[in-house]
């Protein structure tokens, strides 16, 4: 166990541990039937995150977990080993996987334990398919091995998004790179075959949603070119809901009782997200002709999955 001095004012300790398994079968099939997560808990410490119980906490030393920091970080340091073992089984049929769904793969950790390309030259030995989602511009360390990988199957690179506004994204993302690296990062991937995506997520009501700073995404989105954009509204439950609402409290107190009144379930109400999506989102997306189709990519890379997907 060490200690790793992140980005900024919070800290991780880090953890060695020995993965039992590397990838977890989802009940869905479409777009990704296979999730795979190197690491347990994430440096980027969004006060949004809504994986905070799959976070590991100790039971002593300095944790923030109001904030959404990990005061732990697991490394699933035989991760290669094990995906290895599962890719060459017999009854591997080739899926897609996704990789990054709970935890960022490309987190501060991963410049020094430099997993991913492992994973990444196995994928391209067994022509597997992935989707990459992150907040970091790390991954274009990787980029000539995802471009390999572009070349013989299908490969999506996504980067979520939550504000352009550098002072509001400090706050609410310490650990992340700021959103105009990652829109380079995508316009970079270009160059490859790679499909590209913006997760316009979480959309944040009363900080984040105003016309003007989704504007600000969707010109950004198509400046890099991007193959879809896919918004998403916050939700709110279990360790989230406090947690977000304890951020609230400290930095945007004034807010609290609008968003307690907004989120009286885990989700905004119906009327906030039918005038979110069909009077900015919509409207935005049809102005700058940005896609907001993440399948197109995919039956184009995988026909395959056409007889899947329903029109």
């Amino acid at each position: 166990m060490k200690a790793f001095a992140g980005k900024g004012w919070y800290w991780t300790v880090i953890r060695e541990v020995l993965a039992k398994s590397a990838l977890h079968r989802l009940k869905r099939k479409i777009p990704y039937a296979w999730d795979l997560n190197i690491y347990r808990g994430c440096q980027h410490a969004c006060r949004y995150c809504y994986a905070l119980n799959t976070h590991p906490y100790p039971t002593s030393g300095k944790a923030n977990i109001t904030s959404g920091s990990s005061a732990e970080l697991c490394v699933k340091v035989n991760i290669a080993e094990r995906l290895e073992q599962e890719l060459r089984a017999p009854g591997w049929r080739g899926e897609v996987i996704n990789i990054g769904g709970v935890t960022d793969s490309y987190q501060p950790a991963e410049e020094e334990y430099k997993l991913m390309p492992e994973i990444l030259r196995l994928l391209i030995k067994y022509k597997t398919p992935a989707i990459i989602s992150t907040k970091s511009e790390l991954v274009l360390r990787d980029f000539d091995l995802i471009d390999r990988l572009s070349r013989i199957t299908y490969i999506n690179v996504a980067a979520s998004v939550t504000t352009m506004d550098e002072g509001l994204r400090r706050r609410v993302e310490p650990g992340a790179s700021p959103a105009h690296k990652r829109l380079e990062m995508l316009s970079a991937f270009k160059n490859t075959r790679a499909s590209t995506g913006l997760h316009l997520m979480p959309v944040l009501p009363l900080l984040g949603d105003g016309e003007s700073d989704l504007e600000a995404i969707m010109a950004a989105a198509a400046r890099a070119r991007v193959d879809y954009v896919l918004p998403g509204v916050l939700y709110l439950r279990g360790k989230t809901r406090s947690s977000f609402f304890a951020f609230l409290e400290e930095e945007f107190p004034q807010h609290c009782a609008d968003y307690r009144l907004l989120y009286q379930g885990g989700g905004a109400d119906k009327a906030y997200k039918d005038n979110l999506y069909r009077g900015l989102i919509n409207p935005l997306r049809e102005e700058y002709r940005l896609s907001s189709s993440y399948m197109k990519p995919l039956r184009a890379k995988l026909p395959a999955t056409n007889d899947m997907i329903k029109p």
